[in-house]
């Protein structure tokens, strides 16, 4: 008798389709606000690109160089400061986990991973469920949704929906984009196997596959090789299949990709000047890690133009500052036609991305985050890097469940409650440039008093250094600071925004760009007391210690006439530096 393959059925609020960093956030975000997530994921593990299988370093606003303190913040700093404080010994399968761990502790969130979304039902203008295939317990899981985030990077749902989508690069005259071609193709940046290698006492000898390419010296190379230096971890530039489909060539292109990893491997041991004579490869990508593909067509479609003018959009929900970074559709080809690999087009740090470019035109019910969102092939050359695609993933799942919340319609929820979205996504300490938070009327009439330095900045609704301007309180170990009220007061929670270092470089793991520490910032509140008064005098209600985090709230669900901080200890400097300081009634 042979088992027949099992159906399972799940209802939800919103359907994620993708589990790479981008559908993370968005599921994480969402069900923070209260929404019933199904985060559907092809792989075993979360994070795509940023996973173990391909070992992408993060990218963002913060690498552009044109200004300090852009990294960003919300979701993907919890994770970065995750990584720094369980995972000191840069391993990525403690990353992996720490994603999986982020999934998990979020009782909204049901995963499916192994799970590979194949099918889409429509009703009338709107998605009615998606199907997906889990290998590892061979049952199709059917999802039931409100709203649903394809998060795929190839934009799954558009050929299982008919959703209308973009593949390749627009003419120069369509959107007026200088650094777009003469005329229109479907060329692609393309895609990349890196590697990793590892430095041994003794010489480590390299014969190469016979399948590998050959170079015969660094002349053949992007660049003439120039940054082979960073033996780590492997090169951008081993990069093809921009000059192919990006979707239905992968396993071709993936099999390229390897012979090239091991014949740039090959000249790097055998033909240079032995500068990695005791480097031995430890791992190789086989999942290679893609660029561009499929592109969705929401209300508005970011240009390269709109980029330059900052994005100053009255919905702006998103940042980036990545250049323009357009790899050329040869990749590792383009050195034969001697042409660069890529071209790093400026791009302001911060500009803007509006609501509009994340929900689709059509289909009424569909939205999207990662690289798959409304852009032209030049926008896309900056939007596309993950740490961009979070502050995207994090907009897309506060707007979906604010429709949820309120039976709205993405389009609807623009139209009629935009402000909501930025006041939401502020209050989960994500970043929108010329945006402020606004605070409660509690926050706004106490009293606030410190024992050193000025308190005003913690409530001026600007959570990081902008420009020439702090926007903090300055104190150092031992300073507390106090909210006070002429009578008492219902109060929920305690929320404080602490020093994260947001001019340093919190790189993940493996990174040509040395990190400055792979520990928890040394400006970071460690420890922290929270006294309270209810009229009857000062006691202590939490002690907060081994704190790593920037975003710190502490519930009190109370009625009180005052709430004090006292800072007991940083991770090393005798300053301290705090962004925000506000109740929630």
């Amino acid at each position: 008798m042979t088992d027949a393959f099992a159906t399972v059925v799940h209802a939800s609020d919103i359907c994620v389709v993708g589990g790479g960093l981008a559908g993370l956030c968005v599921a994480v975000s969402a069900a923070r606000m209260g929404a019933r997530v199904v985060l559907m994921h092809e792989r075993p593990m979360l994070g795509g690109n940023a996973s173990s299988e391909c070992r992408v370093p993060i990218s963002g606003a913060e690498r552009n160089g044109q200004l300090p303190n852009m990294r960003e913040t919300g979701i993907l700093e919890e994770l970065r400061l995750d990584n720094l404080y369980h995972n000191r010994q840069q391993s990525y399968s403690v990353w992996d986990t720490l994603l999986y761990a982020l999934a998990q502790r979020e009782p909204n969130i049901e995963l499916l991973l192994n799970c590979t979304c194949t099918e889409a039902t429509m009703a009338g203008p709107s998605i009615a469920t998606v199907a997906g295939w889990q290998m590892t317990t061979q049952t199709r899981h059917i999802v039931r949704a409100h709203i649903f985030c394809d998060c795929s990077g190839d934009a799954v749902l558009a050929p299982l929906t008919g959703a209308a989508h973009r593949v390749g690069r627009e003419a120069r005259s369509e959107y007026g984009e200088s650094i777009a071609p003469e005329h229109a193709d479907r060329h692609t940046m393309g895609m990349t196997c890196l590697f990793e290698a590892r430095e041994w006492s003794t010489p480590q000898p390299y014969t190469p596959p016979d399948w590998a390419y050959r170079f015969d010296s660094l002349a053949d190379l992007p660049y003439g090789g120039r940054d082979l230096d960073a033996f780590e971890c492997g090169y951008w530039w081993v990069e093809l299949g921009g000059d192919r489909d990006s979707i239905r060539d992968t396993e071709r292109c993936r099999d390229e990709l390897l012979r090239v990893v091991y014949g740039v491997w090959d000249v790097i041991k055998n033909r240079t000047d032995g500068r990695a004579d005791n480097w031995a490869i430890d791992w190789v990508g086989f999942l290679p890690g893609k660029r561009e593909s499929r592109r969705y067509l929401g209300d508005h479609v970011l240009t390269q133009n709109d980029i330059l003018a900052e994005g100053r959009f009255s919905d702006l929900v998103a940042y980036g500052g990545w250049t323009m970074d357009d790899h050329h559709p040869a990749g590792l080809g383009a050195v034969r036609i001697g042409s660069p690999a890529t071209i790093f087009h400026p791009a302001p740090s911060p500009y803007g991305i509006p609501y509009r470019c994340l929900y689709h035109r059509d289909i009424a019910n569909l939205m999207f985050a990662g690289r798959d969102v409304s852009v032209t092939h030049a926008a896309l050359s900056s939007t596309r890097v993950m740490g961009t695609c979070c502050s995207i993933g994090q907009a897309v799942g506060v707007a979906a469940a604010l429709a949820v919340r309120h039976g709205l319609t993405p389009r609807e929820l623009g139209l009629s409650r935009i402000d909501d979205v930025h006041q939401t996504l502020l209050w989960q300490d994500a970043y929108l440039p010329w945006q402020r938070q606004r605070f409660g009327e509690a926050t706004r009439a106490a009293r606030y008093s410190a024992t050193r330095g000025d308190p005003e900045p913690l409530r001026d609704g600007v959570n990081r250094p902008v420009g020439a301007d702090a926007h903090a309180w300055v104190g150092a170990v031992g300073d507390a600071l106090t909210l006070s009220w002429d009578a008492p007061r219902p109060l929920s929670t305690l929320t404080l925004i602490a020093d994260s270092a947001l001019d340093k470089r919190l790189w993940r793991i493996y990174s040509r760009v040395p990190l400055e520490q792979f520990a928890p910032p040394d400006v970071l509140l460690r420890r922290c007391t929270i006294e309270v008064d209810d009229g009857t005098g000062w006691r202590v209600h939490h002690t907060c210690v081994h704190n790593h985090q920037r975003l710190v709230r502490v519930p009190l669900n109370q009625t009180l006439r005052g709430v004090r901080l006292r800072c007991d200890a940083t991770w090393g400097s005798d300053a301290v530096r705090l962004y925000a300081l506000y109740v929630d009634e």
